[in-house]
């Protein structure tokens, strides 16, 4: 099973220099990845309506002084030397799909293949209204059709697409990723359509625990939705064991009442119990998880990574 954690992108960790010494701490530690978010533009953050929070209000102080994902992650990749680059996830209606794919390449090829491109449709309507040229109502198809389009030119010497968004022929698209045949592609969501995305063409589904339209925050609640994607990808003509689980983690060890479920929320309630859910979770197949660390205060957010390294690490490897 792989750790990883959140290199914040936005707010008061989100200056250069402290991004650098997190990521590589990070690495120094043992991780083996470190994530970045999407977003572009939001709209003013004291309106609630984020899906990941009970609240509905951002984990992260200052969400809207925030870096673009790819460039933060070349910038990442250059002050370190062997910790994988999660984009986590990439929300991909953002950027048209041409450009989109040969920002990736670069992205495998700078880093000598060390991205992973987690994927979203994304779900903030202001954001998509200001940024995004199709519609908000067909992200779902837009997405599934750029990464058929960033897919093709990854792998393909003479790629072709004549879609409703994409139309491309001729091109000369290269060098292609380091990594073959493409870099690995982590599905996010939580939603029936997301899942059969994971399904058809994702090398591992990645979904956050808390989002309330969709909620996979106990044991039961989450073996539940790997039971779910298993049959998804033997619909879709898949090996139901081909596709890994990754778990975000958006808050861990805090104290909280019981689910909706009557069950303990996962990675709550203390460290023991922490360690207890990494291993039910690797019994249920997750390859994967990560765990956040931000907040205001770096110096506060790298003391908690090296207790993490130090008090946790050792008992779930």
């Amino acid at each position: 099973m792989q750790i990883g954690f959140n290199l914040p992108v936005s707010g008061p960790m989100a200056a250069p220099e402290t991004m650098a010494e997190v990521a590589q701490l990070g690495e120094e530690l043992g991780f083996d990845y470190l994530t970045l978010t999407d977003h572009i533009a939001l709209p003013d953050a004291s309106v609630h309506g984020y899906p990941y929070s009970e609240s509905g209000s951002f984990y992260s102080p200052e969400p809207g002084h925030r870096h673009e994902q790819l460039i933060a992650a070349s910038f990442v990749a250059a002050r370190t030397r062997k910790i994988r680059l999660v984009l986590a996830v990439m929300v991909v209606p953002h950027r048209p799909a041409v450009l989109a794919a040969k920002m990736l390449t670069t992205l495998d090829v700078m880093s000598a293949g060390r991205l992973t491109l987690g994927v979203g449709a994304g779900w903030l309507k202001a954001e998509f209204d200001a940024v995004v040229t199709t519609p908000f109502a067909e992200r779902g198809a837009v997405t599934d059709e750029y990464l058929d389009a960033i897919r093709t030119l990854w792998t393909e010497e003479k790629p072709v697409i004549h879609g409703k968004y994409v139309q491309f022929e001729g091109l000369v698209f290269d060098p292609k990723p380091v990594q073959r045949p493409h870099p690995p592609i982590w599905v996010g969501g939580e939603s029936g359509p997301s899942m059969r995305r994971a399904a058809r063409l994702g090398d591992a589904w990645y979904p956050i625990g808390s989002n309330n339209a969709h909620l996979l925050d106990t044991l039961p609640r989450l073996e539940a939705g790997i039971a779910r994607l298993r049959k998804l990808t033997a619909g879709a003509g898949r090996d139901p064991n081909a596709i890994g689980v990754v778990y975000r983690v958006k808050r861990h060890g805090h104290a909280a009442p019981p689910a909706t479920d009557g069950n303990r929320r996962l990675f709550s309630n203390g460290l023991d119990n922490v360690i207890a859910d990494v291993h039910a979770l690797r019994a249920l197949g997750v390859t994967g998880i990560d765990f956040d660390f931000e907040g205001r205060d770096a110096a506060q957010a790298m003391a908690e990574m090296r207790s993490f390294a130090a008090e946790i690490m050792p008992r779930i490897r």
